[in-house]
């Protein structure tokens, strides 16, 4: 074995210095492995290549290529046959080609938005061949079984807060281009610390499907709700009276701004947008309610729809003021999902066109799973002494919590 190695490596060195551009490390790598197949099958057939002996047990019957993948680049591999039984190299994992290490690597470029073109370039810059886009898909699925664990896992916290979205996405379904919405819930606990609480895919943001996501996030232990946040979507507010019932509901300030201004001219929209926002900027809720009130009452002849907008959603807009004051700029719109959403239209606009529905999940789902793993280790949401004023565990600055009654109670 010795010997042959060594004459092995002398013709590498021959090698290098007749072709420069010879790539040293990916070479060495096939010498090496060619010497401990050669060595491996000895040991098998009882003599050595080109040897006799009385003590073979079986014979050698020539060579099969294979490639082999790796992080030096691809290496040509020529495995030895035998006539009885078969050998297969025990640095190989049988039916894969390519090292786990390798298999991050793409998985991870197509978590991060690269498409499946540009992991084939990219997997071409690190001296692998023939990693067609297909072959790169396939890979991937190889993430579905820890997305659908992250979406079926058990919700075992008390969550006080509960944020929902969605964003929609283009796939193609039954040989048409739809737009598909993936909606999200994201909750804080007890302990102030955040979670993707699930998401889900459907044709539509339609109140029977909200209600459906609802109904799978408190049968995976959901509890202890105290405000949901979202728009003001019809469908979504039905499923939120419907399954969180016993908690509050916090309209998004932000879209509701939106439509408040969606009901002005342009050239008047700074006045109005700096009234309205003035009744958010009051210290605490009856003063808000107050200020609400003389808004509503300056704009019923100029802009009666506006003022009948600001009757209709006084309490919803305002609910967030009945929380502690330090949770007011988390709590009063759903931007910390609309920030997660801009992430994942960031990732999936690289798709442009998904082929089918599992390739959403795949992929949106791994960015959630990133994303969660990313909030479990970061510093608390909401401070956690701010969190205990919720359940009267501690009283300060922040004690005049008035929250509802029966909060957390779910249908």
């Amino acid at each position: 074995m010795m010997a042959e190695t060594s004459m092995a490596i002398q013709e590498l060195l021959d090698k290098l210095r007749g072709d420069a551009s010879l790539d040293f490390l990916r070479e060495g790598f096939r010498v090496l492995a060619q010497s401990i197949m050669e060595e491996d099958v000895k040991r098998l057939t009882g003599v050595g290549h080109g040897e006799r002996s009385d003590e073979r047990t079986s014979h050698r019957n020539g060579y099969r290529e294979r490639d082999w993948d790796t992080r030096a680049g691809t290496i040509p591999l020529q495995i030895p046959r035998t006539r009885t039984g078969s050998y297969f190299p025990p640095f190989l994992e049988p039916r894969r080609r390519c090292e786990k290490a390798m298999l991050a690597v793409v998985q991870q470029a197509y978590i991060h938005g690269v498409s499946t073109r540009k992991v084939d370039d990219l997997v071409h810059a690190m001296g692998i061949q023939r990693m067609d886009k297909s072959q790169v898909s396939r890979i991937c699925k190889a993430l579905d079984a820890e997305v659908e664990a992250f979406r079926a896992r058990q919700l075992e916290h008390e969550y006080v807060y509960m944020w929902l979205d969605a964003t929609y996405v283009k796939v193609r379904e039954n040989g048409r281009v739809v737009s598909m919405a993936i909606v999200i819930a994201m909750g804080v606990t007890l302990e102030g610390t955040r979670e993707i609480l699930g998401f889900d895919l459907g044709p539509t943001e339609s109140h029977a499907f909200w209600k459906e996501f609802l109904r799978s996030l408190v049968k995976r232990g959901l509890k202890g709700l105290r405000l949901v946040i979202s728009d003001c979507h019809e469908g979504l507010k039905q499923a939120i009276r419907a399954v969180c019932s016993g908690a509050g509901w916090q309209r998004c300030r932000v879209h509701f701004m939106r439509n408040v201004l969606h009901k002005v001219q342009k050239a008047h929209q700074g006045m109005v947008s700096a009234a309205v926002r003035n009744i958010f900027m009051q210290p605490s809720y009856e003063q808000g309610s107050d200020m609400l009130e003389e808004v509503a009452q300056r704009f019923e002849k100029p802009y009666p729809k506006i003022s009948e907008l600001l009757w209709a959603a006084r309490e919803d807009v305002l609910a967030y003021y009945s929380f502690p004051c330090d949770h007011w700029r988390k709590i009063y719109s759903t931007n910390p999902l609309e920030r997660l959403n801009k992430e994942i239209k960031r990732r999936s606009d690289v798709v442009g066109i998904f082929p089918d529905s599992s390739s959403v999940i795949r992929l949106i789902g791994s960015v959630l799973i990133e994303q969660d793993e990313e909030w479990a280790i970061a510093k608390r949401y909401l401070p956690q002494r701010s969190m205990r004023a919720l359940t009267g565990d501690e009283t300060g600055s922040d004690s005049h919590y008035a929250g509802p009654d029966q909060a957390g109670i779910l249908a």
